[in-house]
């Protein structure tokens, strides 16, 4: 299973990586699950890499596997460091899954931010085509495109160095998908590695620097 959280009894001790692999972002290394896998991949700063492939294929379960959220074994590196050699929080705040249908667990919006993250979250709102007052409404009150956009915010304001996006822009329409890209390319070009889930070809062709499928429970090119 995902590995324990009786790890949060004890402080990452901020290992560093070593010289030789600081040059890549993200490693995978024979990830597998109860239905899919091996899976092997790397991916550096600022790589946006599109996973398509069928409903029900393992996409979003891929993506829950390297953030240590669904059952797997093998090894996930970030910057080097092995996920084993963090407490899974730890781990989850820097490999951020953002999913396709986001939890929310208070009654209202801003409850769900951080006060920094609050001021992130207006600043960036509009460029998502969201009303700053959204942020002080019931969660009852949203659409389902704009919690996607909320808690793509709660996703992005913690500055991880690698996002997990499972079909960020699924219930959104064209213009808001474009709003939704152009916010994706700013972190791209800041050094982000993002993996995304889309069944859009023209999104994965868009923002993707490289195209990947799942087939039969592993990845070929797409």
């Amino acid at each position: 299973m995902a590995r324990s959280l009786d790890s949060l009894s004890r402080q990452w001790s901020g290992v560093q990586p070593r010289a030789t692999e600081t040059a890549v972002r993200l490693r995978i290394a024979g990830l597998r699950g109860p239905r899919a896998g091996p899976f092997d991949l790397t991916a550096d700063a600022g790589d946006c890499i599109a996973i398509s492939g069928a409903s029900g294929s393992g996409k979003s379960m891929f993506l829950r596997m390297i953030a240590d959220l669904d059952p797997n074994t093998g090894e996930v590196y970030l910057d080097g460091v092995s996920r084993a050699a963090m407490p899974a929080p730890a781990w989850r705040r820097r490999v951020v899954y953002n999913a396709a249908e986001p939890g929310w667990w208070h009654d209202d919006v801003a409850s769900h931010f951080a006060p920094d993250a609050l001021a992130f979250a207006r600043d960036v709102g509009p460029r998502l085509g969201l009303s700053p007052g959204l942020l002080d409404a019931a969660v009852t009150r949203l659409s389902t495109g704009e919690k996607q956009r909320l808690a793509l915010i709660r996703a992005l304001a913690l500055t991880p160095p690698v996002l997990l996006l499972d079909e960020p822009t699924g219930a959104l329409d064209p213009d808001t998908t474009l709003l939704v890209e152009n916010v994706l390319r700013d972190r791209l070009a800041a050094g982000t590695t993002i993996l995304f889930v889309s069944h859009s070809e023209d999104q994965a062709r868009r923002l993707g620097n490289r195209r990947l499928r799942m087939e039969n429970g592993g990845l070929v090119p797409a």
